[in-house]
């Protein structure tokens, strides 16, 4: 299965709204993908969490091998002031 990068954005934009995201195809096979999104809702969060919550808003797309997106190689950041 594959997966879209403007269907990982999209998911990403929904549950953080006013964030920056990047995604890219790393390969070009729409399964390994890289993201930065950079979003005020990471305020004081470790990054473990950070990446949780960007994994939940993906809906269950990475879960296990049945998952649309094979690999995500996630960058999280709070934006600078």
């Amino acid at each position: 299965m594959a997966i879209d990068g403007f269907e990982i954005e999209k998911l990403l934009r929904e549950a953080f709204p006013t964030a920056t995201i990047q995604v890219d195809d790393l390969a070009g096979d729409r399964n390994h993908y890289s993201a930065v999104v950079t979003a005020q809702e990471f305020q004081g969060l470790t990054r473990i969490k950070q990446h949780q919550l960007v994994y939940a808003a993906l809906k269950g797309k990475m879960d296990g091998p049945n998952g649309a997106l094979h690999a995500l190689a996630l960058t999280t950041k709070v934006p600078e002031d």
